[in-house]
């Protein structure tokens, strides 16, 4: 589930040719602009029917943090 989660992850934000890793701080990304936020909420609501709020949004740091809040544990 975990690797699922990444590559959708990596394909929201255009990161197909990178390694991506939960404790990876996805906000250094180079990648990261508002498009990019943009699509990662998108996709977080189309696959795992979850709405962020952005004050919630804000506190993720991690991709591990986006995994552990899209599926619950």
């Amino acid at each position: 589930m975990k690797q699922k989660f990444i590559e959708r992850f990596k394909e929201s934000l255009q990161l197909e040719d990178r390694d991506i890793h939960m404790d990876d701080e996805f906000r250094e990304y180079e990648e990261w602009d508002s498009l990019a936020y943009l699509s990662l909420i998108a996709m977080l609501d189309e696959d795992y029917d979850m709405r962020l709020e952005e004050a919630d949004f804000q506190e993720l740091r991690t991709v591990g943090q986006v995994y552990d809040a899209a599926t619950g544990t």
